[in-house]
């Protein structure tokens, strides 16, 4: 049975709410009394969003844990970021090449704590801190949804299942197209890099800006009504309202790739918190899954400012990645 999304994400621990209460009182406030978000934060963090099957149901970990986590980071960066051998072969035809290296990610030196505790995991609710089954609509919507596939993989593979992956940019999905990325914008988590979230605070309004695929969330402050749902988009429509000295933002009118609008809704809280950086929370419950989830964690203040994302649909990766696609086709016709 899904629960109620509002009842979760207010039902902080005790000694939150405490540390929450104490905050609000050097924090940075608006004209109108209300907390200043106004700025730049980094949410990179090395906890990771679904819990490692080991914890089971524990939320924290222990100091002893909390060391293996940064040093698994530390020497996985040591690792990747040596000198390759000079001397080394060419891979063999259609073998893994990589990715860029290391110096391109960040995923944050540390996990995030909350009143002095590491969490196992941002995600909070399913209690073991893993993403829910699919229901199976939702499946076979997931199966029918366009895919990330490398052409290299067995040749021109799709001449054989029927599948269109590479007919143009169309198939493709919504991140490889550089238009938008939902695991970076709603609800907001973080990515092996461009963790940067900038937000600019009004009364009437709050934008979120996200680094990853350079997206604007609009959130309308005090607005009691939603747009109508032949408004949809893909980050969905957002009204907010003050409960205390928490934002609550609510979000629906999500639009799935292709056109369809799904039935989702997700409910953030942007709270205050010592330092002058947030807790951010969230729930989401969609139709797509057999039960909602929650998560919780810390946005770091930064004085870091994001730079252009310079990734857009016309970019040399997406003409490459059709053009390789025609030739693999050839090969495989010949």
């Amino acid at each position: 049975m899904k629960k109620n999304p509002v009842a979760i994400i207010t039902a902080l621990p005790f000694f939150l709410l405490g540390a929450l209460a104490t905050a609000q009182d050097d924090f940075p406030r608006t004209a109108s009394g209300k907390p200043d978000f106004n700025g730049h934060y980094d949410i990179s963090t090395l906890t990771p969003f679904q819990r490692p099957s080991e914890f089971s149901d524990r939320l924290y970990l222990n100091p002893e844990e909390v060391q293996a986590l940064r040093d698994r980071e530390m020497n996985t960066r040591a690792r990747d970021s040596g000198q390759d051998n000079p001397d080394r072969s060419a891979p063999e035809q259609g073998g893994n090449i990589g990715a860029y290296n290391d110096f391109w990610f960040d995923r944050g030196n540390d996990g995030f704590s909350i009143d002095g505790q590491y969490r196992t995991s941002i995600l909070t609710y399913p209690e073991n801190g893993r993403m829910p089954p699919r229901t199976p609509e939702g499946q076979a919507k997931a199966d029918a949804a366009p895919k990330f596939e490398w052409p290299v993989r067995d040749g021109a593979w799709w001449l054989e299942t029927g599948d269109q992956p590479y007919d143009g940019p169309e198939n493709q999905t919504l991140a490889v197209r550089c238009i938008y990325h939902q695991p970076a914008t709603i609800p907001i988590t973080p990515r092996v890099y461009n963790n940067l979230k900038t937000i600019v605070q009004t009364d009437d309004y709050m934008m979120l800006y996200i680094e990853w695929m350079h997206w604007s969330r609009i959130i309308r402050i005090n607005d009691t009504e939603h747009n109508a749902a032949a408004l949809a988009t893909f980050d969905g429509d957002s009204i907010g309202w003050w409960e205390g000295d928490t934002l609550v933002v609510e979000t629906v009118n999500f639009l799935d790739q292709p056109h369809k609008a799904a039935d989702r809704r997700v409910i953030e809280r942007f709270s205050p918190i010592s330092g002058g950086g947030l807790l951010y929370s969230f729930t989401m419950e969609d139709a797509d899954y057999t039960d909602s989830y929650s998560g919780e964690m810390v946005w770091p203040k930064s004085d870091q400012i994001p730079y252009e994302y310079a990734c857009h649909e016309g970019n040399y990766a997406m003409a490459s990645t059709l053009r390789g696609a025609r030739v693999q086709e050839k090969q495989h016709r010949e």
